[in-house]
């Protein structure tokens, strides 16, 4: 597998309109006022933020923000030592042995454990010990002693389960994560624990009907603007429901009996008052188009009156409101994107506009062009071939992978919230993340 791996890699709101007209309050009944504006920017760039949550000290252990793109694009593997392993068994001792362990000696150990999977693929040093491990992550987080433990307990059993993937994990744990983002008060554990129900659906061994279970219950958190797990109008959370939305769509073929209801509540929180709640909430929409698109293109029932071949053929993004009524708000939908995609406000930061103009801009062309991925350039080159995707991960000094669909962006942005820079390592060396981005 690994000579495998080598050879490829060489070949080369959260305030929606429907919240605010639900509901009115003084920072939603006033929206142009000097302080609800002031709220709004802190808000975003907290959203936003690699190393900053809603306590605002939390480390890269406890992290599940992906970060900058191109921080993704050209991370390189860190160099190591074999030291690490010694480290990495005493830290699992006292993970597991709790009886004279203190909250604080746990975080350290929690945050050491997750250290070591993050930055180097560790499957033989955690094999036979993962249901003792799992035991203990469970307990930290029932028990909710400090944020801290919690989110350090759900972000271990996470990176364990990439580290080294079971189809008993999620029965198990699924139903402690789920009430900890319905139960906690703390916004940061709740977003953690919905980022670990993504990570425990996808790995834990969850089937079909569980994967369109908790996309529902993520959905919910979406429409309700976080009502639902008593999280109102919180960035965070709502932004890691649509985030693990469209990371679990990437497991589905069919998502027909969903797209309808997803579709409309991804519109609607386009209108969100904090961008990474309206970013996260275009890429959802942008991979409905894209996997529909594809599912029309294979169906043979299916006849166009125009082919592609004709230069006035009908626009992809026709063809694809006459296969599927979901999409006949095709063109409302483009419009609304159009003016997100040149945004501008004296509310928000300069950095916040600029990365809501460059992604809908992107956003806009996947949705009137279906088949071309995240960053795609129309342009030709000598041979009049588009040069399509722009998007390439580095993988050290000779490989590069290219990210040209929205669901390869979706997985990337999955895994990287959890293994953060030991990305690359566990691409080059875990086949389960190699396998997620083939």
């Amino acid at each position: 597998m690994r000579d495998l791996r080598r050879r490829a890699l060489e070949s080369n709101k959260t305030v929606s309109r429907k919240a605010q007209s639900k509901q009115a309050s003084p920072a939603t009944s006033r929206p142009g006022s000097a302080p609800a504006s002031r709220a709004a920017s802190r808000a975003v760039s907290r959203a936003g933020s690699d190393d900053e949550d809603a306590g605002g000290n939390l480390s890269d252990e406890t992290s599940f923000s992906v970060g900058s793109l191109n921080e993704i694009l050209n991370s390189e593997a860190p160099e190591s030592t074999d030291t690490w392993r010694d480290d990495l068994n005493e830290r699992m001792d006292e993970i597991v042995d709790r009886k004279r362990s203190s909250i604080q000696s746990r975080e350290k150990s929690l945050a050491a454990y997750i250290h070591f999977l993050t930055l180097h693929y560790a499957e033989d040093d955690i094999s036979g010990r993962e249901a003792e491990l799992v035991t203990a992550f469970l307990r930290s987080i029932k028990a909710e002693s400090s944020d801290k433990e919690t989110v350090l307990a759900l972000k271990a059993l996470g990176v364990s389960l990439i580290t080294s993937p079971s189809d008993m994990i999620y029965d198990s744990a699924s139903p402690a994560v789920k009430r900890t983002i319905t139960d906690s008060e703390s916004m940061a554990t709740k977003t953690a624990a919905i980022h670990t129900l993504g990570v425990c659906t996808f790995y834990g061994g969850a089937i079909k009907e569980e994967i369109f279970e908790n996309m529902a219950f993520l959905l919910d958190i979406v429409a309700s603007d976080g009502d639902s797990i008593s999280a109102q109008d919180e960035p965070l959370p709502v932004t890691a429901a649509l985030e693990e939305w469209g990371f679990l769509a990437t497991r589905l073929d069919d998502l027909s009996s969903v797209v309808e209801e997803a579709l409309s509540t991804f519109t609607d929180q386009l209108s969100s008052s904090y961008a990474a709640v309206q970013i996260a909430a275009g890429e959802n929409i942008a991979l409905i188009y894209e996997k529909f698109y594809s599912i029309m293109e294979a169906d043979d029932s299916f006849d166009s009156d125009d082919s592609d071949d004709e230069p006035n053929s009908e626009p992809a993004i026709s063809k694809l409101s006459n296969y599927d009524s979901a999409f006949r708000n095709s063109e409302d939908l483009v419009s609304n994107l159009e003016t997100l995609a040149s945004f501008s406000t004296h509310r928000v930061s300069k950095k916040d506009q600029k990365s809501v103009r460059v992604n809908f801009s992107d956003i806009l062309n996947s949705i009137q062009n279906p088949s071309w991925g995240p960053r795609y350039n129309d342009a030709t080159n000598t041979n009049y071939v588009a040069f399509g995707s722009r998007m390439v991960v580095k993988i050290n000094q000779d490989g590069w992978m290219r990210i040209d669909k929205w669901w390869k962006m979706h997985r990337l942005q999955g895994l990287r919230r959890v293994l953060q820079g030991g990305f690359v390592t566990h691409y080059e060396n875990n086949s389960v993340v190699f396998e997620s981005l083939p």
